[in-house]
């Protein structure tokens, strides 16, 4: 995340002053659904093995067991769908493609990624969507699957259901092997998903509306893939992105080796990998991009569900590729998956104090007048939507650059190897004759900082190593102390929150972590469970490409992709750790953090060069948390002013605008986020052109395009308008225009439950002029 996990802490204390006037934890389970029940989710259809894991070198689930329990649950019944037939001769894969929306509330529910107190969704800039990508060999044999998703990261909780669900559709055919979920890391998508406590506290609860939206999304993608599959060819580019990022913790880079920097041109990662897929004629399928940046742009003062820079690089290549279809439609699918973008900030202005202008580039992001409150980066636009653009449109041009001169084809098998491992109590080999250990979870002082893409408001420094007595004092009363073996393991971290030690609702942060490899032909996707800094993941893809030549697959390509399958924070090199900035003490395994995941990585490496996947350890099974903290912001009833219904036109449009102006109209208003229970809308609002030939009116835009905005305003005791822009492009034809607006209100009779009814309106008819 671009800023620390649990806000500025306010969301934090909060929660703490709750804790206090509670004194015990009985009166924090009012807050509960019903008592905490954990489950030990069952693995969907990946082959139990009881072998040691001789294969790792270490011991990486060393102290874990499985667990078998009356409290496990049944997976659900499998009603498994019949196989489409596959056409087997031909060179290539199967390939199937498929989108589908996974955008959630986009009101009431605060904005993941951030997790600045007050930044709430209030509307919608675009919407988010699932990306699914299918690819099997040509006898079927073998088949794998990466999912790109517009969301800030993949929750534990969110693929254990995905894969639950999927498991009750396919049976064994999609497995916590062979499916890789990836989060984009936009920090404008809504929190509400998660099962462990850090990360409910920050979203303000646990979002059953939300979640059950996203879970629909995702998996209704990976459906139209399948049902997608065709005989095709992929091929693999690489180039350089130049002019969209900067390290945002470049003093923290500097620790690292000057052998190993000197190496590099730069202090981020410049490259960018890309997959185009067209079957067998060389129509186009889909594009797969992976690229190291934070979707930033947007910043913390945004309200607006977006996908941000790489959200917006999709929409313009989608819509290149999709001509006339509306955005989100049309067959093509453009994904534009993360990596290791940990310290990469598209803030390209770099840090300055907003007070005097002076740069603030330093170890501690602090400026003379105001600390670190004061050091911000911004973007190149004149505001952040104009700066989401700028980045999102170079992405979106080098892409289409490397797309159109791939020619290099993948081409050999498929595989998959994933592990479940206990990260707090990894064995870690040093070299032959030393080992280290990871430790249980744990958060340092630099993280309640931020970062210079978003601060915090308490008196938090970057780069601090030593505690502060108030907040140890502060921590000890409410929480209690941290142990000393794990102070003594994550130093030079100071612990702000000895997470690993607190299970009170629930485990605070996760142990069970997954590690999760696919190859396809000559290239190996590594789907990292967080945030690797740049030289972390440089060091990352070496070690797993040594690891394939040494078994005799030479000249494999390592791309890593993020945010997938569990969120785990940051994972910085040992060297940077030892700076503790934002990222190092968000690195909440310890300094050896990298190194552990290094080897676990080239064990998967190994077990597929070796073909002896099946004799990896499965691992520990991770808990599914059945009831979490239910969300803080109440359903209440909408009501429309005296007089007015749902939908009425408070302030009509103009009768005409010139392009380049806005055009807005403002509604009675209900909430939004009961659209996301009753979805019989699949926008907010559209903008239509009136065709005099046919005497009908054509949908040029909805709210999944950057040229509109709904915005949504909260009143009291149910109150609220709407408001729809339409920010008119230079492309826009001259004509006869209006928008309508599409709600949900909720609506509650005396001793009766609540029922959810649609509502649409329309503006009055307006005229686009040119000049």
């Amino acid at each position: 995340m671009a800023k620390h996990t649990l806000s500025t802490l306010e969301a934090f204390l909060i929660f703490l002053l709750v804790m206090m006037t509670a004194v015990t934890v009985a009166l924090l389970s009012l807050l509960f659904i019903t008592s905490g029940t954990i489950e030990n989710h069952k693995d969907s259809g990946f082959p139990v093995t009881q072998s040691p894991p001789a294969t790792l070198g270490s011991t990486a689930t060393q102290g874990s067991t499985l667990t078998h329990g009356s409290t496990a649950t049944q997976g659900p019944p499998v009603t498994t769908t019949p196989e489409p037939p596959l056409f087997q001769n031909f060179s290539g894969y199967h390939i199937g493609v498929g989108r589908a929306d996974c955008t959630g509330q986009v009101a009431d529910i605060s904005l993941m990624g951030y997790s600045k107190t007050g930044q709430n969704a209030r509307g919608i800039l675009t919407r988010l969507y699932s990306r699914a990508f299918i690819m099997a060999e040509p006898d079927g044999s073998n088949r794998v699957a990466f999912v790109s998703i517009d969301i800030g990261m993949v929750s534990q909780r969110l693929r254990l259901e995905v894969l639950n669900r999927l498991q009750s559709k396919y049976g064994s055919l999609y497995r916590q092997d062979n499916v890789i979920l990836s989060g984009t890391h936009t920090h404008s998508g809504p929190g509400g998903y998660f099962q462990y406590t850090v990360f409910v506290i920050a979203s303000e609860g646990f979002s059953n509306r939300t979640f059950e939206y996203m879970v629909t999304g995702i998996v209704k993608s990976i459906e139209m893939a399948h049902k997608n599959m065709k005989p095709g060819k992929i091929f693999i580019n690489k180039g350089n992105v130049e002019g969209v990022q900067i390290n945002r913790s470049p003093s923290s880079y500097l620790w690292n080796p000057p052998s190993e920097r000197a190496r590099y041109s730069s202090n981020t990662d410049k490259e960018m990998i890309i997959l185009k897929m067209v079957d067998l004629n060389g129509v186009d399928l889909g594009l797969i991009s992976w690229f190291a940046i934070h979707p930033v742009s947007m910043n913390n003062t945004n309200h607006l569900v977006n996908s941000d820079n790489m959200g917006y690089a999709s929409y313009l290549f989608e819509q290149e590729k999709n001509k006339g279809y509306l955005p989100g439609q049309g067959p093509y699918v453009a994904a534009f998956a993360s990596s290791n973008l940990g310290d990469v900030s598209p803030n390209i202005l770099g840090p300055h104090c907003v007070n005097t202008g002076d740069s603030c580039d330093n170890a501690n992001s602090s400026c003379p007048i105001g600390g670190s409150s004061m050091c911000i980066a911004m973007g190149p636009g004149h505001d952040m939507f104009n700066s989401t653009q700028i980045i999102g449109g170079i992405i979106y041009q080098r892409a289409k650059e490397l797309y159109a001169s791939a020619s290099q084809e993948l081409t050999g098998p498929l595989a998959a190897a994933h592990q479940w491992v206990n990260m707090s109590n990894v064995t870690v080999w040093l070299n032959s004759t030393h080992t280290a250990q990871t430790c249980k979870p744990a958060l340092g002082y630099s993280f309640a900082a931020g970062t210079i893409d978003g601060f915090g408001s308490l008196n938090f420094t970057q780069g601090t190593t030593v505690g502060d007595p108030f907040w140890d004092t502060l921590r000890d009363q409410l929480l209690g102390k941290p142990s000393e073996e794990i102070k003594r393991c994550h130093k030079p971290k100071p612990i702000l929150l000895h997470t690993g030690e607190l299970t009170k609702p629930h485990p605070w942060h996760p142990d069970i972590v997954d590690v999760q490899m696919i190859t396809v032909g000559s290239l190996a996707i590594i789907a990292i469970p967080g945030e690797f800094t740049t030289m972390s993941g440089r060091r990352l893809r070496e070690a797993v490409q040594a690891e394939f030549a040494t078994y005799g697959m030479q000249n494999m390509t390592a791309v890593i992709s993020g945010l997938c399958n569990v969120y785990t924070h940051y994972i910085t090199t040992f060297e940077e750790y030892q700076a503790q900035r934002y990222e190092a003490a968000s690195t909440i395994y310890g300094p050896h953090t990298l190194s552990a995941y290094i080897q676990l990585f080239r064990a998967l490496a190994k077990a597929i060069a070796t073909d002896t996947v099946a004799n990896l350890s499965r691992g520990p099974e991770p808990p599914y948390f059945k009831q979490l903290i239910a969300s803080l912001i109440p359903n209440i009833v909408d009501r429309a002013p005296l007089g007015r219904n749902f939908g009425d036109v408070l302030q009509p449009a103009k009768p005409a605008y010139r392009v380049g102006e806005v055009a807005e109209v403002i509604f009675v208003g209900a909430n939004p986020k009961n659209s996301a229970e009753n979805q019989t809308h699949q926008t907010f609002l559209t903008v239509e052109k009136y065709e005099a030939t046919s005497a009908t009116w054509r949908i040029v835009h909805n709210d999944a395009s950057w040229e509109t905005r709904f915005y949504w305003h909260k009143g009291l005791l149910g109150h609220s308008n709407a408001t729809i822009q339409w920010h008119i492009p230079g492309t826009a034809q001259p004509g006869i225009y209006r928008m309508r607006y599409f709600g949900h209100h909720r609506k509650q009779d005396f001793l009766k439950p609540a029922v959810i009814l649609p509502f649409e309106s329309t503006s009055s008819a307006f005229e686009v002029v040119t000049s």
